[in-house]
């Protein structure tokens, strides 16, 4: 599905816009929009990622599970 939208541009943004997406600009804006969503979630991933390392009771935890499936349990 596909929707509209209208925004404002200034001449800068616009002469970009312009000879950087040539004849496709709402496929160059979904590129650049999609690219900026996989950036955001990537910096979630690693944040929430040095908080789990920073969590000592998680990673004790996560020995113990370590330990009892190298057990063979």
């Amino acid at each position: 599905m596909s929707y509209r939208a209208t925004i404002t541009l200034d001449e800068e943004a616009y002469r970009f816009l312009m000879s950087a997406a040539r004849e496709n600009r709402s496929g160059f804006i979904n590129t650049l929009l999609k690219k900026e969503r996989d950036r955001e979630l990537e910096a979630a991933i690693l944040e929430a990622n040095r908080e789990e390392a920073l969590d000592t009771e998680y990673r004790e935890e996560t020995a113990l599970w370590d330990q009892t499936l190298a057990d063979g349990i």
